[in-house]
C-alpha cells in the first residue's frame, strides 16, 4: 500500500450469466466489490461488444471502466481485481474463454511495470476499442504513460467499431 491514493482505470467486462444473474449484474457486483479496494470515482456507460480476438463462437460483451482511487500498489491491486472475480464465481479454464466477469487494471497513475503476472499498462490497452470507448467517455485526455498518447488518440488509431451502447433495462 502506498501512503496517498492513486487512480487506477478497471476494465470490467462480462458475458456469461451464472446463479448471480445476467451480465449486467456481474458488472454490479464488480462494482460493489471494487469499493473494498477504494473509492470509484467516476463509472463508464455500458458498452456491448462481439466477442473479440477468442476461440469459436463467444456471447457478446458488456464492456464498462470504472476510475478508482485506491492505496493499493500494482501487485496489490491485480491480487485484489483476482480475488473480486473469484468471489463472483469466475473459474478460469482457458485463456480467453467466456467468462462471468473479466477485470483488468487498465492504468495505475503514471506506473509503468512488466513483471510476472503484472503488467501496467495494460499490455494490449491500445488495440482493444471495447476498452478504449469507455476509457474515452471519462477520461478522454489521459495520457497513456507507456507511450505518451491520449486515450482520444488511442481511440481513433483503432476505431470504435463493434462497439455500441448497451440497451439495459434501468
Amino acid at each position: 500500500m502506498t501512503d496517498e491514493l492513486i487512480t487506477a482505470y478497471i476494465g470490467l467486462g462480462s458475458n456469461l450469466g451464472s446463479q448471480h444473474g445476467d451480465r449486467a449484474r456481474h458488472l454490479e457486483l464488480a462494482l460493489e466489490a471494487l469499493g473494498s479496494v477504494g473509492i470509484v470515482s467516476q463509472l463508464s456507460s455500458i458498452y456491448e461488444t462481439d466477442a473479440w480476438d477468442v476461440p469459436g463462437k463467444q456471447p457478446d460483451y458488456l464492456n464498462q471502466v470504472a476510475a478508482l482511487k485506491t492505496e493499493l500498489g500494482p501487485r496489490a491491486l491485480v491480487v485484489a481485481m483476482l480475488k473480486i472475480e473469484a468471489n463472483i464465481g469466475r473459474v478460469r479454464t482457458e485463456r480467453y474463454g467466456a467468462r462471468i466477469i473479466d477485470l483488468d487494471v487498465l492504468l495505475l497513475g503514471d506506473v509503468v511495470l512488466d513483471e510476472t503476472g503484472v503488467q501496467i499498462p495494460h499490455p494490449r490497452l491500445h488495440e482493444r476499442a471495447f476498452v478504449l470507448v469507455p476509457l474515452a467517455e471519462i477520461a478522454p485526455d489521459l495520457v497513456h504513460p507507456g507511450s505518451g498518447v491520449t486515450i482520444e488518440e488511442l481511440l481513433g488509431r483503432v476505431g470504435s467499431a463493434g462497439v455500441r451502447l448497451a440497451r439495459i433495462g434501468r
